[in-house]
């Protein structure tokens, strides 16, 4: 049996490397990591990307498939719910870093069943419908920018692109600040000004080409 992480970075500012270190600080003994990077889940469903394809050939019945969120799997809810009940399918177990959720095919009980499946749409369309929400709050951000000054850049964001989305799927998933803050690394001033704020907070951003 093995472990593996499976890492997907759609932006410059994202790293595989970040990915697996948040996972072994979480416990996980990583045997293998499979990557993509530059690829969105919004766009490109797991089996047509080119490493998301390996892992329908290299993972068996007792191995353990390892996502930082299932949002790295993908933002399609349709693919992702179909994505994870194949491998629970095949024996294989999904666990996510965030929140330690575990994802198999074990149990025959109905209720757990019921239960498990349940979850698992609710995630899937969570992460679609945070996926469309920050598009959107992009497109806010993007306009409310170019409607400034062009002279004014104002104050430089104390924040990245990888730590902003880290920012919106916590405060979706309902997340205190406290804990957002110390996953991110921000300040909890940082976190309030972006959930307050988050077109601005994507403003700041386009402004400084960031």
């Amino acid at each position: 049996m093995q472990t593996v992480l499976y890492a997907r970075v759609s932006t410059a500012d994202q790293t595989i490397a970040h990915q697996r270190k948040q996972a072994e600080a979480s416990g996980f003994k990583i045997d293998a990591v499979v990557a993509d990077d530059g690829v969105s889940g919004v766009s490109t469903v797991l089996a047509d990307r080119a490493q998301g394809r390996r892992l329908f050939d290299m993972l068996r019945a007792g191995d353990v498939l390892v996502v930082r969120w299932v949002d790295r799997l993908g933002r399609n809810y349709a693919d992702v719910t179909e994505t994870i009940r194949e491998f629970m399918r095949r024996g294989v177990i999904i666990r996510t870093v965030i929140n330690g959720l575990t994802f198999d095919g074990a149990t025959t009980d109905p209720m757990q069943q019921a239960v498990r499946d349940a979850l698992i749409a609710f995630m899937a369309a969570t992460a679609q419908a945070q996926a469309e929400a920050t598009k959107e709050a992009q497109r806010a951000g993007i306009d409310h920018a170019k409607g400034r000054d062009d002279a004014y850049l104002g104050r430089k964001p104390s924040y990245t692109r990888a730590q902003l989305d880290d920012v919106i799927t916590g405060l979706d998933r309902g997340d205190a600040v406290a804990a957002i803050a110390k996953a991110t690394g921000l300040s909890r001033q940082t976190v309030y000004r972006v959930r307050d704020d988050r077109s601005e907070a994507e403003a700041a951003l386009a402004r400084w080409a960031a």
